[in-house]
């Protein structure tokens, strides 16, 4: 059975028994299930698999970033490789709140709607633009690396490719050091990804376990829209850019992406799931190494098209709920945050609730509103995260496919990159 099947087999398991366990009233706090099974067992096995996933992300990075600067070979390359990625990225993150907030006001959720908040949310203040822009220049790389500030971690990386690149011909052991580190990395991930059906049925599990469906259905025209616009943008607008403006099957696309979209959903982390999208985007898609080990680490630093969606729709739905009107102004200015903010904030934790934070203040909404959707953030988080990943690998595609890096032959074989678990005595994947 292949890995996608396996996870998501315990994805459809740990929704029946996480909302078994909420129906049946058996999480309350100090019982037996809630101190062995949600905050015992489940955490556990989620948190360490998470924690394995991103262990990885650093030395990953830095081990595929360099050699793929070296393996392109021409600098100039890689500025058009950056560039591109830059402008698609902010693109789809304009269109993906665009659509959000049209979606939203035309369905006027939140009007008439009687919330009480009773959940308090101090929203952390973000760094402005220019600081991350400093940032990005590392004064410690290894402090950078350690504290996982990805932004600089890949600034470091390619300084460190572009000048190896230019003393290729004396440094060739050092070439092969990096090549070879490359290839431990990605063996690496393969055993993580191993025991990855165990942790999705964990993580999914105390999810619903500790949610439940109650504050869903009082919040069901937020969570349907929202639900609604984060499915189409993946199905409409990413697979149109995919088609017509790189050229690509969006078919075959999501039948090979479906596993990092699971990780993804299971993990609510962009960054976590880089191992996962990398071996995705090389191995399923045939992306060239140099192209994907940039874009992919980059796109899950700045794409947040799902997270900007969920800024549109909570707008509108905290909007109406207060009875005020932000008008054309309002939301053109909701827009131009979320694109700034998704740059701005891109090292900050909670970065979807902190750039909500922004948001709310720019516009005059009461930011204690925030904690009229906290409840249903959580589920929320997991399908947005899963929107960004596939933005990802879709801008990855586009732009490989524009610098001829891309093995069309592995793109359009449905088994390229699955290994099959042929032997007990063998640890592999299969997606």
């Amino acid at each position: 059975m292949h890995l996608a099947s396996r996870v998501m087999i315990a994805l459809l398991l740990g929704i029946i028994v996480g909302l078994g366990i909420n129906f049946g009233g058996l999480n309350q706090e100090g019982g037996f299930v809630s101190q062995y099974l949600t905050t015992g067992l489940f955490y556990v096995v989620g948190t360490v698999f998470v924690n394995a996933l991103k262990m990885l992300v650093v030395p990953l990075v830095l081990f595929s970033l360099i050699p793929g600067i070296v393996g392109i070979g021409d600098i100039r390359m890689l500025g058009r490789v950056g560039g591109k990625s830059f402008l698609l990225y902010m693109l789809t993150t304009a269109i993906a709140i665009a659509t959000a907030i049209a979606f939203a006001a035309g369905f006027g959720i939140g009007e008439g709607l009687q919330v009480a908040s009773d959940v308090g949310f101090s929203g952390r203040e973000a760094p402005p633009v220019s600081q991350v822009f400093i940032d990005i220049v590392p004064s410690n790389p290894i402090a950078a690396m350690a504290e996982g500030d990805m932004l600089a971690i890949i600034f470091f990386s390619i300084l460190f490719g572009i000048s190896l690149l230019s003393v290729a011909k004396e440094s060739p052991l050092v070439i092969d050091f990096v090549e070879q580190m490359s290839g431990v990395m990605m063996k690496m991930v393969t055993i993580v990804m191993h025991l990855a059906p165990y942790a999705v049925f964990c993580l999914v599990a105390k999810a619903l376990a500790e949610l439940g469906l109650d504050l869903l259905l009082q919040l069901l025209g937020y969570v349907l829209v929202l639900a609604g616009v984060l499915v189409f943008h993946v199905l409409v607008t990413q697979m149109a850019l995919l088609k017509f403006v790189g050229g690509l099957n969006p078919i075959i696309f999501l039948q090979k992406i479906r596993t990092a979209q699971l990780f993804a959903f299971s993990t609510s982390s962009s960054g976590a799931t880089i191992p996962i999208t990398l071996r995705t985007t090389q191995e399923r898609l045939g992306v060239s190494q140099s192209v994907s080990a940039f874009t992919v680490p980059f796109g899950a630093t700045i794409n947040m098209d799902g997270t900007a969606m969920m800024q549109g729709v909570a707008t509108v739905f905290i909007a109406n709920i207060y009875g005020l009107e932000l008008g054309m102004s309002g939301y053109l200015t909701v827009i131009v945050m979320a694109v700034l903010a998704s740059i701005g904030t891109a090292a900050v934790p909670a970065v979807g609730l902190v750039m909500l934070t922004m948001v709310f203040s720019q516009v005059g909404l009461p930011v204690e509103g925030i904690g009229l959707i906290l409840g249903v953030d959580r589920l929320m988080d997991m399908l947005r995260t899963a929107v960004n990943v596939t933005g990802d690998a879709v801008v990855t595609s586009i732009v490989a496919k524009g610098e001829g890096k891309i093995n069309l032959d592995v793109y359009n074989d449905p088994e390229a990159g699955i290994i099959e678990d042929s032997s007990a005595h063998s640890i592999g994947i299969s997606d």
